[in-house]
């Protein structure tokens, strides 16, 4: 039993921990932890990943998810974000499939579930990490350090950092890169079993295996790959008992054995290195000719830092980044959904008292990297140097060394880091209860850690249940974060709560006056409002701002339009359009500002343009029928009519519009289908019965005319056109029954 475990028998008994139970215990913890996020709704970016994502649903073919990115879009357009994860969308698709639609519960159970397996996983990692690779003669690893694996294992269970990917949908990205990443490691331990006293031989299928199921991982998520760097450390450092500080030592004495080091002759690690070495660079090749262009476009607002001046300003705040997820797996009480737009404010002089946390970080960094290299107890070293490993390596991908990330802190991928974060605490519980006799008083810390990440992970899961309370749990933590009063003035617009919406997209513009989005948003408000003016300032400046924002171009050319300045809102619409060529809605707008101004056959085609790149676009067949049908074009009204039907049959509004026409050209027979079918999919428009009625009225059947006339005046009673045809029906029954009698 390896000593670390013995440190530890005053918290875990040897009486309860057979490995079945063990496991069983973990993956219960995992998921009551979670429990609460079941029947949650799609939040945040759950909206554009899975409810707006096309890739999920039937009509696209499978093939597409293998040239989109995660929200749909082509790889290979310029404004793809790049996230190549086919095979997290395709169980997107799988639940979509299975649940009949977009109904969430299916989608977080899997998330839950997915949880709970890595968990019980991570008690087989764990055991690799803190016991080793012990076989016995029949070739069964032995689990040598049972109660350090249990309490790792739990410590990342209950970890509330791990919220975001559970809570939330698109953190089965994460749930999936870390499923198979454990999975490689694990295979890539199983290349290695113990044969003679001088050391380990390699299986090349295991070693393949891992290869492939890295390459399965970053399918997943891009972080995947950096499971070969891990395992290439592991084989190096652990496997191959590389000790920094001995061949130190070496080279300092000039000592001659170093020529003949027993790893450099070792052609199985050799060739292991070679394999994956090239496993990688092969997935890094695919990747790159599959993304088809360069990497995606982050602004400034997405990652502050990278857009600094000066390069030790940069590095200076990195680090602060690298120290506050440091944080986070520390002391995780303070998390947001979104860390961007102000959050975190640049640190920009060396007076700057937030220094100190850089300066903390990297003292813990490099002594830990010293013990772990340079240590004499080969068993520290291996817990040391791989807990490093896990803790680093999977996080390189957001460290901004490579690449230009589009997020300043980002919660979601700290869940394979918190693996290493994980190991060393649990070494450090170990290295703390040698060293000191009130070991109850450590297994009292311990229970406490555990009872109070479980509390916080399941009040963290109740908020990610809903937008609301996502959003307004962020205002404590980042009051200066302009997305988070942004967020929570579009949840409360979409509620119909505009005086309050305005209040914080007016705090998202005061925190970031450059925020185009929210400045749209806003606009849209006031607009409906009525409150013209501010409205075009605003969109204005919106697009200054960003001369390629289509959406406030648009906009923009709405309230102009409103305002009478045509030919401003016109050369709005135009602008609108190209930068954003497939735009159906600014089509559909421009063809409203051609009918202004009785430009009719302008109007027309713009609307036909609408339902070329939009064929389900109601509004624009309807207005083509209404256009056509009051300029005399019964015909023509009618074909399109037709036209729009077979396309959108179920639409009761092009239902009414069809059958005014037909009523006009006599058809009264099939002018009753449509007016019935569409009041039994509206009932209470008043329009349509009342339109009816007409139909009747005309045809001669008075009786059913003034029953749909009174139906209407019931469900509208300010319709003046129905009281008057009302009105002249009486009087017209009045006379026949004079006549009558």
């Amino acid at each position: 039993m390896a000593v670390l475990d013995t440190d530890l028998d005053h918290i875990f008994p040897s009486s309860v921990l057979p490995p079945l139970w063990a496991k069983l215990v973990v993956g219960l913890v995992a998921i009551v932890c979670f429990a609460r996020s079941y029947d949650g709704d799609f939040v945040f970016d759950d909206s554009e990943a899975i409810v707006n994502n096309k890739d999920l649903q039937a009509e696209t073919p499978l093939g597409d998810l293998w040239h989109h990115d995660f929200w749909g879009s082509r790889l290979s357009s310029n404004t793809s974000h790049k996230s190549y994860r086919p095979l997290t969308v395709l169980t997107f698709r799988i639940n979509y499939y299975l649940s009949g639609g977009f109904h969430p519960v299916g989608f977080h159970v899997v998330n839950i579930l997915l949880h709970g397996g890595i968990s019980v996983l991570m008690v087989d990692v764990f055991s690799v990490l803190f016991g080793g690779l012990q076989y016995t003669s029949k070739g069964r690893r032995l689990h040598l350090a049972p109660r350090a694996s249990l309490l790792a294992a739990l410590l990342f269970a209950v970890h509330p950092v791990h919220t975001e990917c559970v809570a939330g949908v698109v953190g089965r990205a994460d749930l999936l890169c870390a499923l198979f990443f454990l999975l490689s490691f694990l295979g890539y331990c199983k290349a290695f079993r113990e044969s003679n006293k001088e050391g380990t031989y390699s299986s090349t299928f295991w070693v393949l295996l891992s290869i492939f199921l890295g390459a399965v991982a970053m399918l997943c998520k891009e972080q995947g790959i950096t499971v070969l760097g891990l395992n290439a450390v592991f084989d190096i450092l652990v496997i191959g008992k590389f000790n920094v500080l001995e061949i130190v030592q070496k080279v300092l004495h000039k000592d001659k054995s170093l020529e003949s080091l027993g790893m450099l002759r070792n052609g199985g690690l050799l060739f292991r290195m070679t394999l994956l070495t090239s496993g990688g660079a092969g997935m890094l090749y695919v990747r790159w000719r599959i993304m088809g262009t360069g990497p995606p476009a982050f602004t400034e607002v997405d990652n502050p830092a990278s857009f600094a001046d000066g390069m030790l300003v940069r590095a200076v705040n990195y680090n602060y980044y690298y120290s506050l997820n440091a944080w986070l797996l520390l002391c995780p009480w303070w998390l947001c959904f979104d860390w961007s737009m102000g959050c975190i404010p640049l640190i920009k002089s060396v007076s700057d008292w937030r220094v100190i946390a850089l300066a903390a970080l990297w003292f813990c960094l490099i002594g830990l990297i010293c013990q772990a290299l340079c240590s004499e107890d080969g068993h520290k070293r291996r817990i040391l140097t791989l807990g490093l490993g896990f803790l680093v390596i999977p996080f390189l991908p957001a460290s901004n060394l490579f690449f230009r990330v589009g997020f300043v802190v980002a919660e979601r991928v700290l869940y394979l880091p918190s693996v290493g974060y994980c190991v060393l605490l649990t070494f450090g519980f170990g290295a703390l209860s040698k060293h000191t006799k009130k070991k109850k008083l450590i297994a009292a810390v311990v229970l406490g850690i555990l009872l109070i990440n479980m509390l916080r992970c399941v009040v963290r899961s109740g908020q990610w249940r809903s937008e609301e309370q996502l959003f307004r749990s962020a205002l404590s933590v980042c009051p200066l974060n302009a997305k988070v009063h942004y967020n929570i003035g579009k949840n409360l617009a979409d509620k119909g709560n505009q005086t309050a919406a305005i209040r914080y997209y007016r705090e998202a513009v005061r925190l970031n006056p450059k925020y185009v989005h929210a400045m749209n948003n806003l606009g849209n408000i006031l607009k409906e409002r009525n409150e013209l003016q501010e409205a075009e300032e605003l969109l204005s400046l919106a697009v200054r701002i960003q001369p390629d924002f289509a959406a406030a171009w648009m906009n923009l050319g709405i309230v102009q339009n409103s305002l009478k300045r045509f030919e401003a809102a016109e050369q709005s619409y135009r602008m609108a359009i190209k930068h954003r060529r497939k735009y159906p809605d600014c089509y559909y707008n421009l063809g409203r500002l051609y009918a202004d101004l009785n430009r009719h056959v302008d109007a027309l085609n713009a609307w036909r343009n609408a339902t070329v790149l939009k064929p389900e676009h109601s509004l624009a067949w309807n207005n083509m029928i209404i256009l056509l049908d009051n300029t005399g074009n019964l015909a023509q009204a009618e074909a399109v009519g037709r036209e729009a039907l077979e396309l959108i049959p179920n639409d009761h509004s092009l239902m009414f519009s069809l059958a005014n026409v037909l009523g006009k050209s006599q058809k009264y027979k099939e002018s009753e289908a449509l007016f019935l079918k569409a009041i039994k999919a509206n009932p209470n428009a008043a329009s349509y019965h009342g339109n009816l009625a007409v139909l009747y009225h005309r045809w001669g059947h008075l009786d059913l005319a003034k029953k749909h006339y009174e139906i209407s005046l019931q469900l509208d009673p300010t319709a003046s056109g129905t009281k008057e045809n009302y009105g002249l029906l009486r009087r017209k029954l009045e006379l026949m029954q004079k006549k009558d009698v």
